[in-house]
């Protein structure tokens, strides 16, 4: 331990200012509960409601960049020297999936349509009842379709060109953003950006648990016949740190298999519910839905409701893609990292399909089998969680409609274990980088860094659990954090056209 705390080579001040800085903010939260509220309400307010169009801006234009990006020339420059890409096109793929927001997904495959059954999107009040069906099974599809996507794929080409074109070791934000600051990457300006990027980190990642544990303590619970406790939710959390933890110290091998684990239990859960569920509804369900925002993308993604008459975009538009945002700072670097041997272009549409591939299939498969108990009057989902029943609560319900429901739920419980556990690989292998100082000599961050992070990660949410305002007071922080990042994203894709400008330049003129 004496060796640890002295190794010169590990950069203590990213490793540790970040845990400091959550942990005082954690303290005030919970100290002063009332005054932190209003703060934070207040920053809330400003960032989302008086600089939303920051987001929906950036949104859009972070979308039509990576296109652009895709068919222009350089979309045709490959990222490294290997003749064949480093993974498996399924490997890479499943990789891309389960290395984001996977159990998030899954989550809120199964009750985020009945928020939007119950709202009134574009400001449409009195919907009929097809209305309401079509609107409430398209829009999970965009909040989760192309634009979050791109938030990730984008800054991944440029990571991956970072890497294995320029040949720069370090993963970190400050290093992705050389070609605009120059020597000051090295300096105090990349130094706060790079401690605002863990804190951000730290804060979206230990809100992400709170997904998790409520519905994996329920089916927990309900399978065993016992109370949900504490305990059960902390135990649960022990589970998920274990087998991230003897993952990561693994290194990317065994995060490739966990992955490829992740997609087969997920195509199991999958086809459960489609042979238990109404096949022919969800199926034309889906083809509507997709239809739907293929018909009204645009009108989608540039909708403000100026009026305030909803409010809808506010709430749930906004929250999303500062939500993703959010993760911009870690996401991205691992799926640079396994795109080795693959062109921008590949990397752009393929990650495009594989996320929302994945995406699209679980909202409509699950959305739908929750849309249709609703919609034939079987179950009043929408009308549960608008009356502040527990989403979790609801979710069991769906799950009670469903034959042999105690295995189905066995499935749903290793899933999202095995979906958080690979989720949560990938971002400990990139924040432990952030710790290294010099990462030349090695493919992979240390082990003894990986296995720090990993408990780091159990402590955070662990710490929260006993405090929901605080939870949500850090949820709301994450939001605001995205904010900066969205400008930090903005630097980093211009740095890279920067740089494709500088060492292409008989074709820079491409994408002007």
């Amino acid at each position: 331990m004496k060796n640890f705390k002295l190794d010169k080579s590990i950069d203590w001040v990213i490793t540790i200012l970040p845990l400091v800085i959550i942990g005082i903010i954690s303290s005030l939260l919970m100290l002063f509960p009332q005054a932190s509220g209003e703060v934070i309400n207040t920053l809330r307010n400003l960032f989302v409601n008086e600089f939303g169009f920051f987001y929906i801006l950036l949104g859009l234009g972070i979308l039509i960049a990576a296109i652009i990006m895709a068919f222009s020339r350089f979309g045709n420059i490959k990222l490294g020297n290997l003749d064949k890409p480093r993974y498996s096109t399924f490997s890479w793929g499943s990789m891309i999936f389960t290395s984001t927001m996977a159990a998030d997904i899954l989550y809120w495959s199964l009750c985020e349509w009945s928020y939007y059954y119950t709202a009134a999107p574009f400001g449409m009040e009195n919907m009929t009842a097809a209305q309401l069906q079509d609107w409430s099974s398209a829009y999970p599809l965009f909040h989760w379709g192309p634009i979050p996507w791109a938030f990730y794929i984008l800054p991944a080409c440029a990571y991956a060109y970072m890497f294995f074109v320029k040949g720069r070791k370090r993963q970190t934000l400050s290093e992705a953003v050389r070609p605009l600051l120059g020597k000051h990457s090295d300096g105090k300006a990349g130094r706060l950006i790079d401690v605002f990027a863990v804190c951000g980190l730290l804060a979206g990642t230990a809100t992400t648990f709170s997904l998790a544990t409520p519905l994996l303590s329920g089916a927990l619970a309900k399978i065993l016949n016992i109370e949900t406790s504490h305990f059960l939710s902390i135990a649960i959390l022990a589970i998920i740190c274990f087998v991230f933890m003897v993952a990561v110290l693994k290194g990317m091998k065994a995060i490739s298999y966990l992955a490829n684990f992740c997609v087969v239990v997920f195509v199991l859960l999958l086809a459960t519910f489609l042979i238990a569920g109404p096949k022919v509804y969800i199926i034309e369900t889906g083809i509507t839905a997709i239809g739907k925002v293929i018909n009204n993308f645009f009108n989608m993604a540039t909708w403000m409701d100026p009026l305030g008459i909803s409010g809808f975009p506010q709430d749930w538009t906004i929250f999303y893609w500062a939500y993703w945002i959010a993760w911009f700072v870690a996401t991205p670097f691992f799926i640079a990292k396994i795109s080795e041997g693959r062109t921008i272009k590949q990397t752009i549409l393929g990650g495009l399909a594989c996320g929302l591939g994945g995406t699209f299939t679980s909202f409509i498969v699950f959305g739908g089998y929750g849309l249709y108990l609703q919609t034939h009057g079987i179950l009043d989902v929408a009308s549960m969680i608008a009356s502040g029943v527990a989403p979790s609560a609801v979710i069991l319900m769906i799950f009670d409609q469903l034959p042999m429901t105690n295995l189905v739920l066995g499935i749903l419980i290793v899933a999202m274990i095995a979906f958080y556990a690979s989720t949560f690989d990938a971002i400990t292998m990139v924040v432990a980088s952030y710790s290294e100082k010099m990462p030349e000599h090695q493919d992979e961050p240390r082990r003894k860094l990986r296995a720090f992070w990993s408990v780091v990660f159990l402590l955070l949410p662990v710490a929260l659990l006993f405090s929901d305002s605080t939870l949500s007071m850090l949820q709301t922080i994450a939001i605001i954090a995205a904010f900066p990042l969205g400008i930090i994203m903005i630097m980093v894709v211009v740095s890279f056209v920067k740089d494709l400008r500088k060492d292409h330049p008989q074709i820079e003129g491409d994408i002007r």
